[in-house]
Formats: C-alpha cells, sequence, structure tokens
C-alpha cells in the first residue's frame, strides 16, 4: 500500500469520526404517519396531541441517552397506499430511526411490510385488527394499545351481567379493523350466551346509515353492538336517533367509537353507550391525573385513549433504546420483548411472542357526557392466547 493511499484512508476515517459522533449524539428521529385530514383526522389530532406532549416532557428530562426526541409527521390520510408511500419517505428520506402514528387497520399491516423491508421498527398506539399482532404479525411491528379481542373481553364480560342472553346486531365499517372488531366480540359475546341475529358493514366514510335500519329493526336486537370511528360514529348515532333505531336497545360498540374527540358532536345519542377499552380519563391513579392535567394544560382537551396510548408510545421507545443502549434496529427489538414501562393506565408489559402489550381493560359507560367506569377485566384475562407463528 502506497503513501498516498494511506493519507487518503486516514483522511476518510479522520472525517467519518465527527460523522459517526454527531449520528449518535445527533436527534432521535421518529417518523409519525397518521390522518390528519378526513374522517379520521380527529383521531389523529388526539395522536399528536400525546406524542407532542410525551416528546416534550421526554425532551425537557434529558431526552433519551442524552439525545432529543424529534417527531416527524406525514399524513396518511387513513389510506394504507397513501401510508405506505409516506412510510418509505420517512425511512428512506427522513432517516427516521422508528415508526408510529398509523390508524387504519389496513395502513398498520402495510406500513409493517415497508418496516420490514427497511429494517427499522414501527409501533401502532391505535389499530385494532387481531391479525396485526395474530395471523399477520410481523417481527418489526408491536402494538402498545389494546386489540379487539383485549377490548371484547371487558365489554362481553359487562354485556353478560346485565344483559342476559342477549340478541346483538352488529354494524362495522367494511375494512380490517371493522370485520375483526366484529369477529372478536361476537367470539366473546356468543361464548357467554349472547346470539347473533344479524350484520352489516358500511363503507368507511359513510353519509348515510338509514338503507341499514330496517334490516336491523327487522332482526328484533336486545343490544346493537358497532365498530365505526371519527365522524362517522356521529352520523351514525345522530340517525339511529333520528329514526329511533335506538329505543329500548342497548348500543355498546369498540373502544374508538365514542370518544372525547366526537362526544360532543354526538350530544345526548351517546348517553347509555357502552365499550370495552385500556384507557379513561376517569381511572382513579395519581399517574393519570397528572397526565390529564398536563394533556388537558397543552391542548385544551382531555385525552382519549389514542392521545393516552400515543402519548405511552414515546416512553415505550425511551425504555427499549436506554435497555438496549442503542437505536440499532436488532437490539431494540430484542430490549422490547418482554419489556415493561410506565404509562397513564399503570405499568405495560410487551409480550415476547406476539408483540402485543398486556394491559387491564375497563368497561366503561357514557352517562351525561361523561365516562364512567362500570367494570374491569385484568391484563392477563384479557389478552387471549399468542397466535403469531411468523417469527
Amino acid at each position: 500500500m502506497n503513501r498516498n493511499h494511506l493519507n487518503t484512508t486516514a483522511i476518510a476515517l479522520a472525517l467519518a469520526a465527527p460523522l459517526a459522533a454527531s449520528a449518535q449524539s445527533g436527534p432521535i428521529r421518529v417518523g409519525v404517519v397518521t390522518p390528519l385530514s378526513g374522517t379520521y383526522a380527529g383521531i389523529g389530532q388526539q395522536v399528536k396531541w400525546g406524542l407532542d406532549l410525551a416528546a416534550a416532557q421526554i425532551n425537557a428530562a434529558g431526552g433519551v441517552m442524552g439525545r432529543k426526541l424529534e417527531l416527524v409527521y406525514e399524513d396518511e390520510e387513513a389510506n394504507p397506499a397513501v401510508a405506505t408511500q409516506k412510510a418509505e419517505k420517512l425511512f428512506q428520506v427522513g432517516k427516521v430511526d422508528f415508526l408510529t402514528g398509523t390508524v387504519n387497520s389496513g395502513s398498520t399491516l402495510a406500513v409493517g411490510q415497508v418496516a420490514e423491508r427497511n429494517n427499522r421498527l414501527i409501533a401502532t398506539t391505535v389499530s385494532f385488527a387481531d391479525s396485526i399482532t395474530a395471523d399477520k404479525c410481523s417481527p418489526n411491528v408491536f402494538r402498545v394499545n389494546a386489540r379487539a379481542g383485549m377490548q371484547s373481553a371487558a365489554l362481553a364480560d359487562w354485556m353478560a351481567s346485565t344483559q342476559k342472553n342477549a340478541n346483538v346486531f352488529y354494524l362495522g365499517p367494511d375494512y380490517e379493523m371493522g370485520r375483526s372488531t366484529v369477529a372478536a366480540f361476537k367470539a366473546a359475546a356468543e361464548g357467554k350466551g349472547a346470539k347473533t341475529v344479524g350484520e352489516v358493514f358500511a363503507p368507511l366514510d359513510n353519509k348515510d346509515y338509514s338503507p341499514y335500519f330496517g334490516q336491523i329493526r327487522g332482526a328484533r336486537p336486545t343490544v346493537i353492538y358497532t365498530s365505526v370511528a371519527g365522524n362517522d360514529t356521529v352520523r351514525l348515532f345522530t340517525q339511529m336517533a333520528e329514526f329511533g333505531v335506538n329505543r329500548n336497545v342497548q348500543v355498546v360498540g369498540a373502544s374508538g367509537t365514542v370518544t372525547s374527540q366526537n362526544l360532543n358532536a354526538i350530544g345526548k345519542a351517546a348517553d347509555g353507550f357502552v365499550t370495552g377499552v385500556g384507557y379513561s380519563s376517569s381511572i382513579d391513579s395519581a399517574d393519570n391525573r397528572r397526565f390529564v392535567a398536563d394533556f388537558e394544560a397543552a391542548n385544551k382537551s382531555k385525552p382519549d385513549l389514542y392521545g393516552a396510548d400515543s402519548y405511552g408510545v414515546l416512553f415505550f421507545y425511551k425504555a427499549a433504546v436506554e435497555k438496549a443502549r442503542s437505536t440499532d434496529t436488532d437490539k431494540v427489538r430484542e430490549a422490547m420483548r418482554g419489556l415493561q414501562w410506565a404509562t397513564p393506565q399503570g405499568t405495560k408489559t410487551m409480550r415476547a411472542g406476539d408483540h402485543q402489550a398486556m394491559q387491564d381493560m375497563y368497561a366503561v359507560k357514557v352517562e351525561g357526557g361523561q365516562f364512567q367506569i362500570v367494570g374491569k377485566v385484568a391484563a392477563a384475562a384479557a389478552i387471549g392466547p399468542d397466535t403469531c407463528s411468523r417469527f
């Protein structure tokens, strides 16, 4: 090897050293692919509020291993095709270390494949479809929120004690989340004595639900279960009240059906609604009271389950990076398996096998515009079996 080559190599190494140091001391970039427009924009708003609050608090306390968190937002419009494009952009151009924010379950599944191709990790804080951590599980996808089956465990337990041998009609949105939540609750409810009397699936962003009302009335249900969300809930509940479909019928539904984001718009039509959730602002603990106060001070609005779980996901990433002592994908992935971390709901545990968070679940009822906890199921009883076999 000649002297010139040695000099060139030395110069290259000298230049590379500060660049490597800079990469390790620069911000940890978290890409956020979430709906900031469209029918799920309200959900995306809670995601953003939760993430922004957590990032501000973590950075004010010194960051993660001395590095600041930097959030990079992209609007996915609750559209899987758009979500994959935005995720690819964040990984390839934005050079984000991690990703979160996906709402639509189809988006989470699609972005999970993008994460695998880019050898990066994503964590959803919103998507309910059981398949995400079951038959379509991915080694690079984690879920910090409760899946459909866990919601159903709490809701079915409450229904069995108050609506014995119920006749249930199901109305869900026609995509991955809607069909998954209906299937999960149907299985849980039938397992406790309920009878299914009909089901329909409406398009996402549906404007008129009245064509389904004749079928619902004809089935003579004692309970109507729905998993519509966002603005779709406002239209469905308003129209059911106008047509009297919900008269003398118990309406129940998925976690995201009625939240603090759409409750005011639904108004009295939401009274009596019961859901199974992993979070309620009425959880009586010092950590949750502090979180609710901080969230309201920052956003002039109460947190819902999306805001709480999105707040918690950055502490999940923080705990994993600190355990791994690195942002390297393989090291952080391994650190996440079995990890315990603190959230407004209490301590959560990331199940190592399927990457599904374990947490206590609650039955929550809307009364007079307020959410009241009316039942609880412990984490171990709610989570169900690990059926992921892909990794």
